[in-house]
């Protein structure tokens, strides 16, 4: 069988390297308090004392391992998922995935409520199997060994369908892993039920109407972005392997680079760890320190500009769509921005929640997932 349960089992070498990394630390100054220059330094300095000091991963990796761990081997390539078995009469099918700087750690809130919803006041006819699996080079996947070895998309299509048995499903998606479900939607309509996204790109060309003032406002937010925030894309797209040498040697640099992605884009008000607590942040460091992932990880933008546009100007995308927008994503795409390229269905639009809604609103990104996919179940 191709699929075998997995465990995550941290040498004992590789921890005792990590702590002696940490306790050598040299730190960089710092010539102004707050994030105005990027990573604060005192927060750093706490979250790795905390690292140092009071966390202990033993107790967190028998947490992780409570979760449906598996390895399934597709095409030679391994791909790690957790894989939760519905709790109700007809449990549906999704396929839920995540992008950078996460992993699965962010979904232990969210797919306890999509896979039993009973068990929280909800409805067990909306209940879902729910798959989440690592992208290629990510966490306990495979690391891709040479350029463009192979796509998540056939990846985790061969995954549902081949290896899991489904022939139909939905997808639901934020960030890289919005991308992807866009297009398995659009490469195969007749197997996703109905796409779920927190983001879209929508392709233009000759004879494409006029933008509305709504759209408009979208590019000019987007533009703003992308020179306020955008520099870590800059590189990852272009020299990730300049950036990955230090990231994969230093955990504190590992950190800095990381965490205040957590910062900028949740919707924390200022306040970090208001919606994550140090062990949460440093659960999701852990994975990538753990499985030497970080270079693997970044260096996913890159092959991904190098790839063939997947979409021409005109193309559309035939399952059903969902647009859920939160109010501290990267930018909110108005409707008509995601109908040039999406069968929207479903828009919502949220009022707290950022880029990790899976952390930050669980309960009401599980609502609109289970609202969406309702009419596509039997």
């Amino acid at each position: 069988m191709n699929i075998k349960p997995f465990r995550i089992a941290a040498a004992p070498e590789t921890l005792r390297d990590l702590h002696a990394r940490l306790d050598l630390t040299r730190w960089n100054d710092g010539v102004a308090a707050g994030w105005s220059y990027g990573t604060e330094r005192s927060l750093l300095q706490l979250l790795i004392g905390h690292w140092r000091t009071a966390y202990d991963w033993r107790e967190r990796e028998d947490e992780l391992n409570k979760l449906p761990h598996f390895r399934a081997e597709v095409g030679g390539f391994g791909v790690h998922f957790l894989h939760h078995t519905g709790r109700g009469p007809q449990p549906f099918p999704l396929l839920l995935m995540n992008g950078w700087p996460s992993s699965f750690v962010e979904y232990q809130h969210l797919a306890p409520r999509l896979a039993d919803p009973g068990a929280f006041g909800g409805d067990s006819n909306d209940a879902f199997d729910v798959i989440i699996p690592a992208l290629p080079g990510y966490g306990f996947s495979d690391r891709p060994s040479k350029p463009q070895q192979i796509t998540s998309e056939s990846l985790f299509f061969r995954l549902m369908t081949e290896e899991l048995g489904y022939s139909r499903f939905g997808i639901a998606g934020t960030d890289i892993g919005a991308g992807i479900a866009v297009e398995l939607g659009h490469r195969h309509p007749e197997t996703v039920a109905g796409i779920h996204v927190t983001t879209v790109d929508a392709p233009f060309g000759a004879g494409s109407p006029p933008l509305s003032a709504a759209e408009l406002d979208y590019q000019k937010q987007r533009d703003r972005w992308r020179a306020e925030e955008g520099a870590y894309s800059a590189l990852q797209r272009t020299k990730p392997q300049t950036l990955a040498f230090g990231l994969a040697d230093s955990p504190v640099g590992l950190a800095s680079w990381i965490v205040e992605k957590f910062y900028s884009w949740s919707d924390c008000h200022g306040e970090l760890l208001s919606v994550f607590s140090l062990d949460t942040l440093i659960d999701n460091l852990m994975i990538y320190w753990l499985t030497g992932t970080i270079g693997s990880s970044v260096r996913y933008y890159y092959e991904n500009q190098q790839r063939e546009p997947v979409f021409k100007p005109g193309d559309r995308v035939k399952p059903p769509a969902a647009v859920l927008t939160l109010p501290k994503e990267l930018a909110q795409p108005p409707r008509e921005w995601a109908e040039r390229l999406l069968n929207v269905e479903r828009y919502t639009a949220l009022d707290r929640g950022g880029h990790f809604p899976a952390w930050e609103v669980p309960e009401l990104y599980a609502s609109d997932l289970q609202a969406f996919f309702r009419p596509f179940r039997g």
